[in-house]
């Protein structure tokens, strides 16, 4: 498994108008609708069902949300980079702008948590993270995230 497979080019955007925890969960679930073929109003739910268990900010301004929603064939990745930081409830209280979700199938075992550990080891990259927020296309926020996990792993 890696980042190319779960994030495909149009699964990553730029977004300047959230403003809030319950409109970034939103925006993520429209993103998502045209990318795992199933309604936004499903996706969302999934992912306010999760987060309902704890918050999934990690810290160092990343978010990582994510949901297991029954349909699904493969697990699946979203990344959206926020023009300024919303609070997320995350594990440091520093404000969030940097947000990958994934969403895999229900019964998905082991692969789900496997690419949430790639998501979050990728992440936690200091310079990556920087990298990121340095640029505002979309195209290459992908080729740097997809990127990066081929050269550690390399």
């Amino acid at each position: 498994m890696d980042l190319a497979t779960l994030l495909k080019p149009q699964g990553v955007k730029v977004v300047a108008d959230v403003t809030s925890k319950k409109r970034l969960m939103q925006k993520l679930s429209e993103l998502a609708e045209g990318l795992v073929d199933l309604p936004a109003a499903r996706i969302l739910d999934a992912l306010q069902d999760r987060e309902s268990l704890g918050p999934t900010g990690v810290g160092k301004g990343v978010a990582l949300p994510h949901a297991r929603i029954g349909d699904l064939t493969e697990v699946r990745g979203a990344f959206l980079k926020l023009d300024k930081p919303i609070d997320f409830d995350s594990v440091d209280r520093q404000p969030v702008d940097l947000v990958f979700a994934l969403f895999a199938p229900a019964d998905t075992g082991v692969d789900h948590l496997k690419a949430l550990a790639l998501v979050s080891r990728t992440l936690r990259n200091s310079a990556l993270c920087a990298k990121l927020r340095a640029n505002s296309d979309p195209a290459t926020l992908h080729t740097l995230i997809t990127g990066a996990a081929t050269s550690e792993a390399a």
